[in-house]
């Protein structure tokens, strides 16, 4: 989840912590836009469940879902 999108690749790709360091080749297929933190945050956490692994290797398979 961030509001610049730009940083946010580039501290991956920098490989800063232990989490990213291997993120050196990274690139973006998808993204969400919110209007509140609290729902991105929301929908940041349930990506990050099983059920949303498996929709965004969906969505990255077959491109976005309507």
């Amino acid at each position: 989840m961030t509001n610049d999108l730009d940083r946010r690749l580039r501290e991956h790709r920098g490989g800063h912590t232990i989490t990213t360091k291997k993120m050196s080749g990274i690139a973006v297929v998808y993204i969400e836009k919110y209007d509140t933190i609290e729902s991105a945050r929301k929908r940041e956490i349930y990506l990050k469940t099983a059920a949303g692994r498996r929709f965004l290797k969906t969505v990255v398979k077959t491109g976005p879902v309507a």
